[in-house]
């Protein structure tokens, strides 16, 4: 019998080069139905898995549950058996009144407001998407024709710390650098994107992410209309077509060596 990895539940006749990192389970079973094959293989805590098959490769689909430490436990583990290129779709709140529910954010880097990448990498090191999965959900979106915005998001550890800090003992520097955050052109707000954009550095793996607004605290503190919109579909059709063209373009250099 083949060992399973131990958080996963999964062994290395799941291995796949490509995944795509949902944190809700519940979102799991909805992305690989945009596979061909897709089945079920395992189910663990907060991790549910997928496999799949897209333009012949094969691909899982793997949730990571909330925050840092549990999505980079499924990196790490997923890299053990091979996987090499990662697109994360998860979900955000606005904070640049531009920003409506329903809008895609695609970052082109996070803010390291998170203990995870801590432990991996100095605080001055980036933490940056891949550029070319970054650049493939740029044109899906575009060839999908949604409403996308692209640049830093945060990522944060405390979810009620960021819609109730005035209550944490913390709360007045919670408070400042929301509002350093906001004054510097950060995007939106989530819990992930830090952590997986430096441990995929640290692993020397590709990994790219596609966020849908669900709100915007911001617009609502301003009395501006603020649709709460909690369809990902979109997200979920940019990470699919990305990944679609990122197998296309990694099969085209195999086969031109």
């Amino acid at each position: 019998m083949k060992e399973r990895i131990y958080h996963l539940g999964i062994d290395e006749s799941c291995a796949a080069k490509y995944a795509i990192l949902p944190g809700d389970p519940g979102r799991v079973e909805k992305i690989a139905s945009y596979l061909d094959n897709p089945r079920k293989v395992a189910q663990n805590r907060e991790f549910t898995t997928f496999a799949g098959e897209l333009c012949g490769q094969n691909v899982l689909v793997t949730s990571t549950g909330i925050g840092g430490p549990s999505a980079s436990i499924a990196m790490e583990e997923l890299v053990a058996l091979g996987t090499d290129t990662f697109i994360r779709v998860g979900t955000c709140g606005g904070m640049q009144k531009k920003v409506l529910g329903g809008d895609l954010i695609i970052p082109t880097g996070a803010i390291r407001m998170e203990g995870t990448s801590k432990e991996y990498i100095p605080i001055e090191f980036p933490a940056v998407p891949s550029f070319d999965v970054t650049s493939a959900l740029v044109s899906a979106a575009k060839r999908l024709n949604l409403s996308f915005h692209t640049g830093v998001v945060q990522s944060k550890d405390s979810f009620y710390g960021q819609h109730e800090p005035s209550r944490m003992p913390v709360g007045p520097e919670l408070e400042y650098k929301w509002r350093a955050w906001i004054k510097a052109g950060c995007l939106a707000s989530e819990m992930e994107c830090a952590a997986l954009f430096t441990v995929a550095a640290c692993l020397g793996v590709r990994a790219g992410a596609v966020l849908s607004c669900i709100w915007n605290q911001e617009r609502a503190a301003a009395g501006l209309d603020n649709p709460n919109v909690l369809d990902t579909s979109s997200a979920i059709k940019t990470a699919v077509e990305a990944m679609k063209a990122i197998i296309k373009a990694d099969n085209e250099t195999d086969n031109a060596e």
